[in-house]
């Protein structure tokens, strides 16, 4: 049976990085439990996006919500049929989202909820982040043709990628791989998962590590 060097990994990155493919692709050859968002099953999503103001707190906490259980059912015990855990998301994103979304009170209560309930979860040992610039995410939004996800601005997408890199740069005891993808297309071109496949599937240091691959 193939090995993975860490048992508990995500996958991350701005929306249309691929994350849920790169995961999917994992959990397969790994044989790994896998742990999707079930973000389209929010029926808040798409009034978000077309009133914000109104809908960001109830969908962050629809979110927050949503992911706590999950991670709560699937992530605290191992399985003996599937030795690993690779999901496709880090509980974290509630805090990064809502720090973009929400009015200062709201994210202040919203906060309190938030460290309460990640306490009682375990922690990845190892995020990959994939890095996107904002014309490619914008890219494979309009490719994957969701239709609530048309209107993302690319001011949206780049705030939520500088938070990301904010909440990072946070982290002294998080192991985190920044993958730089913009010229990889590892969806449909093996030899460019491969390559994602073996960069991840190696020990790196807590903190930052960066991989721009040639």
């Amino acid at each position: 049976m193939k090995t993975l060097v860490y048992n508990y990994i995500t996958i991350e990155g701005c929306i249309g990085a691929g994350k849920t493919s790169l995961a999917q692709a994992l959990s397969e050859e790994f044989n790994a439990k896998l742990i999707l968002e079930q973000f389209e099953e929010n029926s808040f999503l798409p009034k978000f996006y077309s009133d914000p103001l109104r809908y960001a707190f109830p969908l962050e906490l629809s979110f927050l919500a949503d992911r706590f259980q999950q991670m709560k059912t699937h992530a605290v015990t191992m399985d003996v049929f599937h030795p690993y855990i690779i999901s496709d998301y880090h509980i974290q994103k509630s805090i990064i989202f809502a720090r973009k979304t929400l009015q200062a009170d709201e994210f202040q209560l919203f906060s309190k909820l938030f460290h309460l309930m990640v306490t009682q979860l375990p922690s990845p040992e190892l995020m990959v982040y994939l890095y996107l610039d904002v014309e490619h995410l914008m890219a494979n939004i309009r490719k994957r043709a969701r239709q609530f996800e048309q209107n993302i601005s690319a001011d949206y997408l780049q705030s939520i990628q500088d938070n990301y890199f904010e909440f990072i740069k946070q982290q002294k005891n998080l192991r985190t791989l920044i993958i730089d993808t913009n010229h990889l297309d590892f969806v449909t071109q093996n030899a460019d998962y491969e390559l994602l496949r073996n960069l991840i599937n190696q020990k790196y240091p807590l903190g930052i590590t960066r991989i721009q691959p040639k």
